[in-house]
């Protein structure tokens, strides 16, 4: 298969969707790689390095998509790239595509059969390639939280753990998933008063267990929200529907009854957010206010730290690429059924139902369309 490797034009995404080592996977098992010159100077990798892989360097994103067979990317196909779709060409890429219906529109009319890393599941229920980001992104939730809480970045002026003789911020994760299990690491680490919400009891059990006395663990409904809200400093929205929008769990009259300065950090504005008052940002203009609180919504956020998150991402894609490239997609969807539900159109047909029902669209089984 000849794989296509483009450079990431998302506001300030600096990630890449191959590494060299795999490269050199992919070319063993006899497949071609393209990659656009400089992909992966963001991670920091070279053209240099990519040759040296045993990819082929090409000097223009056309060239690479009107020559792969599938395109593998990080970040949903922005719209300058759309034009570059055709009929039959495999994207494997973060899709999100639940609040993206324009995207949807064209992925369909194209029938480009796209594959999103976010909804390949596997038999335990895990998303193995949500983790890895999800990971940074809970990690990077609280340190950027820490940043806006001081005051010449427009917080309250809060040390987020607190001095002797004054209280650490109230910091309020709701989800206790990968991304808030991971912000919980870094606020109790920073010695902040950590208070996780969720609706699996039995989530917050194993978090219990985990922190023990160091988190509050509460369960998740509107009474809990909105009081947990009034007294926060620091808010992570960490809430996940796999594959469609993410459910408004902090509404608009919670927001307002926040105290000023606090900062909400909204990590599942990639599927729509789960506050009301949310709406994505960059990180060119990462923030804004509602009511004086201030908001952090970037779509992608892991682009902050792009040697870190690219090779985490590809460290967990690479196989999941390799059985797609090594058998071709229906063979290898027949074969696996995490790679399965990672399809997300395929032939003209919308074959995700969170996508379908996120959007009021029809939708067809997998199955029946291969």
């Amino acid at each position: 298969m000849i794989i296509g490797v483009p450079k990431e034009i998302k506001d300030n995404e600096t990630r890449v969707g191959l590494v060299p080592s795999g490269v050199t996977g992919l070319v063993e098992h006899g497949h071609i790689v393209y990659v656009e010159s400089g992909a992966g100077l963001g991670s920091s990798i070279t053209d240099e390095e990519y040759v040296e892989a045993g990819a082929a360097v090409l000097p223009r994103a056309a060239d690479v998509w009107s020559k792969a067979e599938m395109v593998v990317k990080v970040k949903e196909p922005q719209p300058s790239e759309t034009g570059y779709f055709r009929a039959g060409l495999n994207l494997f890429t973060y899709l999100h595509l639940a609040p993206l219906p324009e995207l949807t529109k064209q992925l369909l009319a194209s029938r480009v059969n796209a594959i999103a890393y976010e909804t390949i599941r596997e038999p335990d229920g895990s998303l193995p390639l949500l983790t890895p980001m999800s990971e940074v992104a809970g990690r990077m939730g609280v340190q950027i939280g820490a940043q806006y809480l001081e005051g010449p970045n427009g917080g309250r002026g809060i040390l987020l753990g607190g001095i002797p003789g004054v209280a650490p911020a109230n910091v309020v994760i709701i989800g206790g998933g990968v991304v808030g299990h991971n912000a919980a690491k870094i606020a109790v680490g920073l010695g902040a008063h950590v208070t996780i919400i969720d609706k699996n009891l039995n989530r917050l059990r194993e978090i219990d267990d985990i922190y023990s006395s160091q988190v509050v663990t509460l369960a998740s409904n509107i009474y809990t929200v909105r009081e947990a809200l009034r007294l926060a400093d620091l808010v992570i929205g960490a809430v996940l529907v796999p594959g469609a929008s993410a459910p408004k769990i902090v509404r608009r009259d919670m927001v307002s009854a926040m105290k000023k300065g606090s900062v909400l950090v909204d990590v599942a504005i990639d599927q729509g957010g789960c506050f009301e008052t949310s709406r994505p940002t960059t990180h060119t203009n990462p923030i804004f206010y509602v009511d004086g609180v201030l908001h952090y919504c970037v779509t992608n956020m892991p682009a902050a730290v792009p040697h870190t998150s690219t090779f985490g991402l590809t460290n967990a894609t690479i196989p999941y690429l390799m059985q797609i490239a090594d058998k071709g997609l229906q063979q290898a969807c027949q074969d696996s059924k995490p790679i399965s539900e990672g399809v997300n159109t395929y032939q003209g047909e919308l074959v995700y139902p969170g996508v379908a029902e996120s959007q009021g669209r029809a939708w067809r089984e997998l199955s029946t369309v291969l």
